[in-house]
């Protein structure tokens, strides 16, 4: 699955612009504006927000969304590392959306802020895939 974006406006591509009749959401944006995103279930109940992006190098193409989940003011929080194809783009929520409830995401693998980085653990990317039960973006 390809984000499409938060940029449903004209040129500003600013979050909540009006798109114009018969035009296309926008489907570009850049990295700074993801970060920070709220992710929400479909019911609009949010559940954390992006904190990283993580990108294949090869394709270029994003691999994985870090969020931050819980905690108050940034402590305590858990991160969770998300194959990027279980989020999509919803303009009138201006979110990312994924279908998960609060114990799946309780019960699936947590990473310190330190340790979000997967580049080197071809394992633990194969975990997270088979708990999101998402294919890799790597293919196989």
């Amino acid at each position: 699955m390809t984000a499409t974006g938060t940029g449903t406006g004209t040129d500003t591509g600013q979050p909540g612009t009006a798109n114009p009749a018969g035009r296309e959401p926008r489907r570009l944006i850049a990295s700074d504006r993801v970060i920070g995103t709220d992710v929400r279930r479909p019911d609009g109940t949010r559940v954390g927000r992006i904190e990283r992006l993580m990108l294949d190098k090869v394709s270029g193409r994003v691999a994985y969304a870090v969020m931050s989940f819980g905690g108050f003011l940034g402590l305590g929080e858990d991160f969770y590392t998300l194959p990027w194809s279980v989020l999509r783009f919803e303009p009138q929520q201006d979110a990312y959306v994924v279908d998960i409830t609060e114990a799946q995401l309780r019960a699936a693998p947590a990473r310190t802020p330190e340790g979000t980085d997967p580049a080197a653990d071809g394992a633990w990317e194969e975990q997270i895939h088979r708990y999101y039960d998402a294919a890799p973006y790597w293919g196989i």
